[in-house]
């Protein structure tokens, strides 16, 4: 490109053009061959949830990003920042990220929305805000491992994000298979496949294995989680109806080239992080608390991956020293949901803490379990296939399936949440259901006695 600009210029002397007209006919051709289109247009939530944040990209710099935002018309202009990101593979691809809030938006309320810059706005998209307070039943889909390539279970959370069926939507890791693939255009592909989920609900993500390339730059770049200007997107925390949300980087754990920092970080911020949603005045409106993480503590699968070792590092912290352990955080602040993926199939676990099953009672085994309950859910589908399980699984191991699938999840108040599996195999039968009551969010240390 900057030769032929150089050709036009040379041309443009030699017949005695004018400066002015050689300037007007290269801005001309820059503006043929730039691209201003916003793409991969994506919401997640703000730093309060009467916020939302907007993020797109272009391949081509563009004036200051605008929405503009409406009820009823579009009516409300917010403006944002724009940084540019430079993939690390050998064409150094460039484009630029845009991000912009909208802030003070009406709790349980429909707004339609464009972004873009003078330069050219997206499409129409809209969305609903999530409700005030405590009081409301929560409905949310979980999955992992979601690859541009056999991304089986996309058309079908499609549809249902379409119907309305989701507050959000939980993507526990791993994405395009990968990001950086094909100097990034794979995570182009795959932004784009997610954009008529991610338009429309926030899309709630955090790292995983498949993002590791160049220090998970892909992944910090493209999506704006809460605290995305301390934590780049690899962990944080949030609200939702009765539920404390907390998001971590299992990857901390295992990528140890990239320093001892973000790890040790990210343990001192989760260890504050949940005293203060266990406080008694908190968690009396707010008991329920999840956190997922790409990783998991536990598995059955028979790929001898980590979770299937007794010292896991997740479960027991770095080798040998085990420093940063996060099984006991789960047990001392009691943790209701540890969600995970990584073994792309689904795998439900028993209540249990240190290969101890502890349910909470032999008919009722989720009815007030005496330790965190364990799930596993990384089969969205993906070019690596499935994972297959041991021949005979170990007892803490309740059910499990290779299907194709996701998890669908609603919280109805403090004490009952439901969740179930979906079969994309089986053309969306729930293969799978569960229902997990609390009548009391405590330490399961205390209740063990």
């Amino acid at each position: 490109m900057k030769m032929r600009l150089l050709w036009m210029i040379l041309i443009g002397m030699l017949v005695g053009r004018c400066h002015a007209s050689v300037v007007l006919d290269i801005f001309k051709y820059m503006q043929r061959t730039a691209d201003y289109q916003p793409q991969h247009v994506h919401l997640a939530i703000g730093e309060t949830n009467q916020d939302m944040v907007v993020t797109w990209t272009t391949f081509s710099p563009t004036p200051r990003p605008i929405v503009e935002y409406g009820i009823k018309k579009l009516d409300q202009l917010a403006e944002g920042t724009s940084q540019k990101f430079t993939d690390g593979g050998s064409e150094k691809r460039a484009m630029w990220i845009h991000r912009v809030t909208l802030p003070n938006l009406l709790p349980n309320t429909g707004y339609m929305y464009h972004c873009g810059s003078s330069y050219g706005l997206s499409n129409l998209f809209y969305f609903k805000t999530w409700m005030n307070g405590t009081d409301w039943p929560v409905s949310l889909a979980f999955f992992g491992d979601l690859g541009a390539e056999n991304a089986q279970s996309l058309p079908r959370l499609q549809a249902e994000t379409q119907k309305g069926m989701y507050h959000a939507i939980i993507h526990v890791g791993d994405f395009a298979y990968d990001m950086d693939s094909d100097n990034a255009r794979v995570g182009d592909e795959f932004m784009r496949q997610i954009q008529p989920i991610a338009a429309y609900v926030p899309y709630i993500t955090c790292p995983g294995n498949h993002e590791s390339a160049y220090n998970f730059s892909n992944y910090r770049a493209r999506f704006s989680m809460p605290n995305y200007d301390e934590t780049e997107s690899l962990y944080y925390s949030f609200n939702i109806g009765p539920v404390h949300m907390i998001s971590i980087n299992t990857e901390a754990y295992y990528f140890l080239q990239y320093g001892l920092k973000p790890l040790s970080n990210q343990y001192q911020w989760l260890l504050e992080d949940l005293k203060e949603a266990t406080k008694p005045e908190v968690r009396a409106v707010r008991p329920w608390i999840f956190l997922f993480g790409h990783r998991p503590m536990y598995c059955s699968n028979s790929d001898k991956d980590d979770c299937t070792k007794v010292n896991c590092r997740t479960r027991v912290g770095l080798p040998v020293v085990h420093t940063y352990a996060l099984e006991e955080l789960l047990d001392t602040y009691g943790v209701d949901l540890a969600i995970w993926a990584h073994e792309h199939s689904y795998e439900r676990l028993w209540p249990m803490y240190n290969y101890t099953v502890l349910n909470g009672s032999i008919t009722e085994p989720y009815t007030n379990p005496r330790g965190p309950v364990h799930v596993i859910t990384g089969s969205a589908g993906c070019k690596e296939r499935h994972d297959s399980f041991l021949p005979n699984p170990p007892e803490w191991s309740a059910a499990h399936s290779t299907d194709y699938g996701y998890t669908r999840m609603t919280v109805y108040n403090n004490t009952h949440l439901y969740w179930e599996q979906v079969s994309d195999d089986k053309n969306g039968k729930v293969v799978d259901t569960v229902w997990v009551i609390r009548d009391e969010h405590v330490s399961y240390a205390q209740l063990r006695g």
